[in-house]
């Protein structure tokens, strides 16, 4: 209790501060719930503020299972190891007090919420993690205000606040309102699954000119993807290797150019 409660009084601020927002991931091991499937293993990683990390490896390697595990997906269990973030260990804390703490995922595939207007639903996460650090909170003429300033940066208009959350959207247009609700809730860690995948060459420089404001805000990012376009455009720090659940190899941007010319079969 004294842990869950550590965390859920940590504030982050406009301007990240020192190490308080670093992600430190220490000998973690994963499995699948459902099958007791162990996915990752023996897993380090740490990164601190302002860093991205680029993750890539075959499909099944663990790069996403890894990713929704920090988010607390309630499908894997850790087994072994920690994830510690603003210097608490998280491992075992509840999903919705890591994303009020600013750590914030895109899916590789956002799910539709029926019935539930996009105005709604982002005034909603938005006031929740605003009353979460103690700032004030939206009224709604005050949100359509600042949504409305926001929505032409991720290349959406107006017009998709009164639709419901995701229903009817293209691929794209689904990866596009993922990152208006990164922008809303002004997230303090982000994770991207393959969010470049779909998008349109306008919406990547979209997402690139997000991603740089955010590595400036002191934001740490992981991104997963297998395009050497996106990895080109934001200068990873580091780029990571999986293979079976491990990280075989890591480097800089050089590691993803040796993948596009010879494969994962050239990482030993």
């Amino acid at each position: 209790m004294r842990r869950v409660n550590a965390f859920s009084k940590s504030i982050s601020s406009e301007k990240v501060l020192d190490n308080i927002n670093k992600l430190k991931i220490s000998d973690l091991s994963i499995i699948l719930k459902s099958n007791n499937t162990k996915i990752v293993e023996n897993l380090n990683l740490t990164v601190n503020p302002g860093e991205i990390h680029v993750l890539m490896g075959r499909n099944g390697s663990g790069k996403s299972t890894l990713s929704k595990t920090i988010v607390g997906h309630p499908s894997y269990e850790v087994i072994d190891g920690s994830i510690t973030y603003k210097n608490i260990d998280i491992t075992q804390i509840d999903a919705s007090l890591r994303a009020l703490n600013g750590i914030f995922m895109c899916f590789q595939s956002p799910v539709e919420i029926q019935g539930v207007k996009n105005l709604d639903f982002l005034r909603k996460i938005s006031n929740s993690r605003r009353k979460f650090l103690s700032q004030p909170i939206f009224d709604p003429l005050d949100f359509y205000s600042f949504i409305s300033d926001k929505i032409e940066s991720v290349g959406l208009d107006n017009t998709f606040l009164t639709r419901n959350v995701n229903e009817g959207f293209s691929g794209g247009e689904k990866k596009r309102n993922e990152m208006l609700q990164l922008i809303t809730v002004q997230a303090d860690f982000c994770i991207f699954d393959e969010i470049d995948s779909g998008l349109d060459i306008d919406s990547i420089k979209n997402l690139v000119d997000i991603i740089s404001t955010l590595r400036n805000r002191g934001v740490g990012m992981i991104i997963i993807t297998h395009y050497n376009k996106l990895i080109d455009l934001v200068r990873p720090d580091y780029v990571h290797i999986l293979k079976n659940g491990k990280i075989i190899k890591s480097g800089d941007m050089e590691l993803s150019k040796i993948i596009e010319r010879e494969g994962f079969d050239a990482i030993n």
